[in-house]
């Protein structure tokens, strides 16, 4: 091989080296940037379809006693979940803290005509942040959006209420909940599901060690959500961050 092939060759193989380098230091934030804009089209995929459902349809019920009355949709579901969040309240929650008991699957969704298994949408203005919403903090969900923790409320509302939400330090490249703790008191956390869009602001924050459930508990008389993630940031999970979320007043 001649002095010029030589050279060219090399520095083609340099080329081809620089590159690969290159893609595998890029590939994590393209690969967060795929799954960030991907959750970011499931949440607007499920609120584009709750305008669909006006025009379709599907089981309702009347509500008569609301002025003007007013109508639900899946009716069927509404009563399972509302006497769901009444039951674990009466309770006591006291199936929390038994191993995976906050990864049950306790409803799915298609058995009562969903199309798919998203709940609904979880938004964080401040944050920039719109994720769809899973119940159940499986893998899968954990890895698809934010998962509601079996054994807390379902978020629908209501007195002796709190919805516990948790979602990822960021994993894969993408953000998650990586950016919570810039979350202070008076921001505000909205939760879209299948019936309203419901408006909570922060009431405070705090680090607990994982056994520790008893701050996630219902709290009576209130009605709740309370934001999960692991604690610090890239620590492998030694310790939760939570924050504290209060319904808001409706306007």
């Amino acid at each position: 091989m001649s002095r010029n092939k030589w050279s060219s060759f090399s520095l083609m193989m340099l080329l081809m080296l620089f590159l690969a380098g290159l893609f595998l230091v890029l590939y994590p934030s393209i690969q967060g940037a795929v799954v960030d804009r991907r959750m970011g089209w499931e949440a607007d995929s499920f609120l584009a379809r709750l305008e669909d459902d006006l025009d379709k349809d599907i089981p309702t019920v009347i509500i008569p006693s609301t002025e003007p009355e007013e109508s639900r949709p899946y009716p069927e579901l509404w009563d399972s979940m509302t006497a769901y969040n009444q039951q674990i309240y009466t309770d006591g929650q006291s199936t929390l803290s038994e191993a995976g008991a906050y990864q049950a699957t306790l409803f799915s969704l298609t058995d009562y005509g969903l199309p798919d298994e998203t709940f609904g949408v979880i938004s964080i203005p401040k944050l920039n942040l719109e994720m769809p919403l899973y119940l159940g903090a499986t893998d899968e969900n954990m890895a698809n959006g934010a998962a509601v923790l079996s054994e807390t409320s379902i978020p629908i509302g209501g007195t002796n209420t709190n919805a516990v939400i948790a979602g990822h330090r960021g994993w894969g490249g993408a953000s998650y909940f990586r950016y919570i703790t810039d979350l202070t008191v008076g921001d505000e956390v909205i939760i879209t599901n299948l019936w309203e869009t419901m408006h909570y602001r922060v009431v405070g924050t705090k680090i607990i060690e994982p056994h520790e459930i008893e701050n996630i508990l219902i709290q009576p008389g209130r009605d709740m959500i309370t934001l999960l993630t692991c604690h610090p940031y890239a620590s492998g999970g030694t310790q939760r961050y939570i924050v504290f979320c209060k319904r808001a007043a409706s306007t």
